[in-house]
């Protein structure tokens, strides 16, 4: 796979198919790159898809110390290497990261994200504040497993799914990205959209959602990711709010691809 190297040193590896206007994905929590691969093959007819794994993840380094300036670093030096600007899409958290790189200026054409969990009202705060703290102390004593537990928790995922994941042949793999939970906590700061900094993006920006409730995450809040959606485009001055016929939080190739060819041709 090819590589760049970041500002501080990490190689980033990436995978560029197709050819046309540049496309980035940007994955989400516990993601090495895998999640936006087949997304990357639907784009590719249209543009050129660049898809890669996020520092710590798959065959990227890790420089330390983490900070979200360094994912921002990362994205620039990505777009740089595949002859930018570049049109961005993120998944999850990493649409968080996917706006934060478009506030700090980087050259970026338009911007689309989808299930960006922001966390909205004081309940939905305080459990996503509670979380960070939580994980902090079980990733400092080394408990990755204990982190990913919090994760799924903190997603809805009910005590018989998390142990039926902890029994799987995923959870290994899982256990090695657990680390990275701490670096999309960043992405995500104290947890409500970053208003101000939002404020600032001049691109335009297709925020999405699905349309129903993927049964994973069925004990979040009803409206979880619609009222981020809502929250986040109501301060973005040129937004396109979105609801997209699927279930899963998870990328859905099928339905995103055309959505975010339509979007970026516009």
């Amino acid at each position: 796979m090819p590589q760049v190297t970041s500002r501080d040193g990490t190689s980033i590896v990436y995978e560029r198919v197709g050819s046309g206007p540049v496309v980035v994905l940007v994955g989400g929590g516990l993601d090495d790159g895998a999640e936006n691969r087949p997304l990357a093959q639907e784009l590719a007819d249209d543009f050129t898809a660049v898809n890669y794994a996020r520092r710590g993840r798959a065959g990227s380094g890790d420089v330390q110390p983490y900070a979200l300036e360094r994912e921002i670093e990362d994205l620039a030096a990505l777009i740089d290497a595949v002859g930018g600007p570049a049109h961005l899409f993120g998944a999850s958290s990493g649409g968080a990261l996917v706006l934060e790189a478009a506030a700090a200026g980087l050259p970026i054409g338009k911007v689309a994200v989808f299930d960006v969990p922001y966390a909205i009202g004081d309940t939905a705060v305080q459990a996503w504040q509670a979380y960070v703290r939580q994980l902090r102390v079980a990733l400092a004593d080394g408990e990755h497993g204990e982190a990913l537990k919090l994760f799924m928790r903190l997603a809805g995922a009910s005590e018989q799914d998390i142990a039926g994941a902890e029994g799987s042949p995923m959870w290994p793999p899982l256990l090695n990205l657990a680390h990275t939970l701490a670096y999309d906590a960043a992405c995500l700061g104290e947890g409500p959209p970053p208003v101000t900094r939002l404020a600032t993006i001049d691109q335009p920006v297709l925020v999405a959602t699905g349309a129903g409730v993927d049964p994973h995450m069925a004990g979040l809040p009803g409206g979880f990711f619609g009222q981020a959606a809502d929250a986040v485009a109501a301060r973005l001055p040129h937004a396109e709010r979105r609801t997209l016929d699927v279930r899963e939080h998870m990328v859905n190739a099928k339905v995103l691809g055309p959505a975010l060819t339509a979007f970026f041709h516009s």
